[in-house]
């Protein structure tokens, strides 16, 4: 009888759509994040498949894997189950890094890996004073805001949105990764339950812009960026305000995300929305013990996956 309680295969299939509803696995989101196959999870008991891409791992004839960026998770008809119990072998992969959706994740031993902030419409709402006074200062000044589907956005709309995103990127020094360009955001507004919410200043300038998705039983704060020239008016507090509203039509709790670092601006912006919390988690599996542990070896990672890439 084998040791293993479930089996793992990788399939070749640029990380089949579960769902066209659901933003994290819509086939818009996946081909723009590059998903490559589906990591399809199997016992007596049902399956979990997950969308992943799968990197060769430099100077080696080796691959490991990494789910798409957000929350899409493993979805299937198990739970409870221990990474350990699960037979990798047949994948061919050294390691995979699993982003799981919010809530209770079908493999134990997951990580937390940040904290996100929500906006639940079941609950009492909370805005600070502060927040309060300037958005209602905004408005007085002549802001508009507009939350338009994403199936009707202009090329102009789009264009103005990827022009304050980048000027955020830059100003905050990311990283190159995050700078994902025009095509990944012409092809996730093509998704279904998606809107692109927008803050225009009085002399016409855009002046904050964020992406909105629905998954999972969630209206998401995804991607966003605000205009250098009008930072001092804290355009995206209007943005949020909005979509706030909008979760609160849809009945969905609205996932704000989390902060670069616990405690940071970023968080402490979100917060001011917020009035609850929820740990995000992931699951960080070796399927490969031995060459893991080669191409790790000598390596200072600290609480970096997989070690070999830290």
């Amino acid at each position: 009888m084998s040791a293993f309680a479930a089996r793992a295969e990788l399939i070749e299939d640029g990380g089949a759509a579960s769902s066209d509803d659901q933003f994290f696995r819509s086939r818009p989101f996946l081909e723009a994040e590059g998903a490559s196959h589906t990591l399809r999870i199997e016992s007596d008991a049902g399956e979990l498949l997950a969308p992943l891409i799968v990197r060769e791992i430099e100077g080696t004839a080796e691959r490991d894997a990494i789910s798409p960026y957000g929350y899409p998770g493993l979805v299937g008809s198990l739970e409870g189950l221990d990474p350990s119990a699960i037979d990798f072998s047949a994948t061919g992969l050294v390691s995979v890094f699993l982003r799981h959706t919010l809530g209770a994740p079908p493999l134990t031993e997951a990580t937390e890996r940040n904290v996100v902030q929500i906006a639940d419409p079941e609950l009492p709402p909370k805005s600070r004073p502060s927040d309060r006074r300037q958005v209602r200062r905004n408005l007085e000044a002549g802001y508009a805001l507009d939350l338009v589907p994403a199936a009707e956005t202009t090329a102009e709309q789009r264009a103005g949105f990827l022009d304050v995103y980048e000027q955020t990127m830059r100003r905050t020094e990311a990283a190159p990764h995050y700078f994902f360009g025009a095509a990944y955001f012409d092809r996730i507004l093509e998704a279904e339950r998606t809107w692109l919410a927008r803050a225009t200043a009085p002399d016409g300038i855009l002046a904050a812009a964020s992406i909105a998705a629905v998954s999972d039983g969630y209206l998401h704060y995804y991607l966003s960026g605000s205009a250098d020239s009008h930072l001092g008016d804290a355009p995206m507090k209007s943005v949020v305000t909005r979509l706030v509203e909008h979760s609160a039509e849809l009945g969905l709790p609205l996932n704000l995300g989390g902060g670069i670092a616990p405690g940071d601006a970023l968080e402490e912006f979100k917060r001011g929305f917020a009035n609850r919390r929820q740990p995000w988690l992931t699951s960080e599996l070796v399927c490969d013990a031995e060459a893991y542990a080669r191409l790790s070896a000598g390596r200072e990672a600290g609480g970096f996956f997989p070690a070999y890439r830290a």
